[in-house]
């Protein structure tokens, strides 16, 4: 994995693999549902690489062992709708105790800044660390206004999670929030006229659900 300034790459084999496969036209909602939510399982093991432990004894059929749990730490998956759902499915199959909020947002196509429509949060989001997922970090109007709504609700730690990215969507995003970690699977060259990264995987959204 590549680290640039706050910004992961995943260079893993399988993942390059699957992602190569979510860009093919001719890939399935069924099989882009299972790749987006295989992805989502193989970063995230990054992406909690820095959960604290805590030592623990515990009974084997043999004796005692010593050995290490997860301490405690509050944890919250939170995607932007509607296509970061297919990520925080994967997510949680890693790490089924975090709590998951939902936000909902949409891109305004002659500004493409983004405008909140929903927004269903934990109670106790502010003590929780979160992972922001969203498949696409294309001009990063949406990741920033999200990242914005959590700090509103006084969320401390929160990293962003994503499949493609673009240069401009990093720069924005990092530039907006320098301390929110970056987390995607490639990065693509540019963006098109209407905002979509090129040649990224057409719309998430779409292509999760089965819609146009």
């Amino acid at each position: 994995m590549q680290n640039m300034d706050n910004v992961f790459i995943f260079d893993h084999p399988l993942i390059q693999h699957k992602v190569s496969l979510l860009r093919d036209k001719n890939t399935s909602s069924k099989e882009f549902r299972e790749l987006v939510s295989e992805v989502a399982v193989l970063m995230g093991y990054e992406v909690t690489r820095d959960l604290p432990l805590m030592d623990i004894e515990v009974e084997t059929p043999l004796a005692v062992a010593k050995t290490k749990v997860i301490a405690g730490k509050k944890l919250a998956v939170v995607p932007i709708l509607r296509a970061g759902l297919g990520m925080a499915d994967g997510f949680l199959k890693l790490v089924p105790m975090a709590r998951v909020g939902h936000i909902g947002i949409y891109r305004d196509h002659e500004t493409l800044e983004p405008i909140e429509y929903y927004c269903k949060l934990p109670s106790d989001i502010d003590e929780r660390d979160v992972v922001l997922v969203d498949p696409m970090l294309a001009t990063g109007g949406s990741a920033s206004g999200a990242v914005n709504f959590l700090k509103k609700r006084n969320v401390k730690n929160i990293k962003f999670m994503c499949l493609i990215a673009s240069q401009e969507g990093i720069r924005r995003l990092h530039n907006d929030h320098p301390d929110v970690a970056i987390y995607c699977a490639a990065v693509d060259e540019k963006l098109n006229e209407h905002g979509y990264i090129v040649p990224g995987l057409g719309d998430a959204g779409d292509r999760l659900f089965g819609t146009k």
